[in-house]
């Protein structure tokens, strides 16, 4: 699909609203159904695999579905060294504050379903070194997957191995698995179940970043250097390594 940038924005907002709406109100919902923590995170991840999977299916060819900012800036940082084709700088500087502006509504929407304070900061402290850690390597692994996928031709597996990681990672990791800058700045508007503190994004975010970065270096490593991109322009979403990546 040739879709013109503002076509690509909208897709990467609706998606990301989409998403953190999912992550929010899932975990709401586990929250007015049961006390127990273990199920609560079991409902949550499981309808944040199931809403990954079909968003980054329905949207991947409309903008590559990346709903996260460090990986449209991971593509961006890859398509410029490998000098042309792919994401340009216009399409960052449009991306991000879409998925930003997306993962707020997302939010808000979530509260507003289940008659919760449209806009109220979480209490939800995740202030500590081993929450970052795991912040990093979940990030890190994504970048790896998605990344890795395009380099070996595979990245129409994304929707099913992308969403698969989230819902590993959700368990596997200590935080939980944010892995999203913009996901985790909406979720800091939401006194619920899957909100983050304000104090805490900083260090999440800056964790994410590195993480992003250390994944790049591990895809380097494993698969190798990119080759060179073809001569002429290259639509964004005909580039493999920027097709479906996404994450909440």
């Amino acid at each position: 699909m040739n879709a013109s940038l503002r076509q690509r924005a909208l897709a990467e907002a609706v998606g990301s609203a989409a998403l953190v709406a999912v992550v929010v109100g899932s975990g709401i919902q586990a929250t007015e159904l049961t006390r127990d923590v273990g199920v609560q995170l079991l409902a949550n991840s499981l309808a944040t695999v199931f809403g990954l999977g079909v968003l980054i299916a329905l949207l991947g060819p409309v903008s590559g579905a990346h709903f996260n900012p460090v990986v449209t800036l991971a593509a961006w940082y890859t398509d410029r060294r490998r000098s042309g084709g792919g994401l340009s700088g216009r399409d960052v500087a449009a991306y991000l504050p879409a998925q930003t502006a997306g993962a707020i509504g997302g939010a808000i929407l979530a509260d507003a379903m289940f008659a919760e304070p449209l806009v109220r900061w979480s209490t939800h402290d995740r202030s500590s070194g081993h929450l970052w850690l795991g912040e990093l390597v979940a990030t890190a692994g994504l970048v790896l997957l998605i990344f890795g996928l395009g380099r070996t031709a595979r990245a129409h597996f994304a929707p099913v191995a992308v969403a698969s990681y989230i819902g590993a990672a959700y368990w596997f990791t200590s935080s939980t698995s944010f892995a999203n800058p913009a996901v985790t700045v909406g979720r800091a508007l939401t006194d619920t179940f899957a909100g983050i503190s304000p104090a805490s994004v900083g260090p999440f975010i800056a964790a994410q970043l590195i993480g992003a970065a250390l994944g790049l270096a591990l895809v380097t490593a494993v698969f190798g250097r990119a080759a060179p991109a073809r001569t002429g322009p290259v639509p964004v979403q005909g580039d493999p390594e920027a097709a479906f990546p996404t994450i909440p």
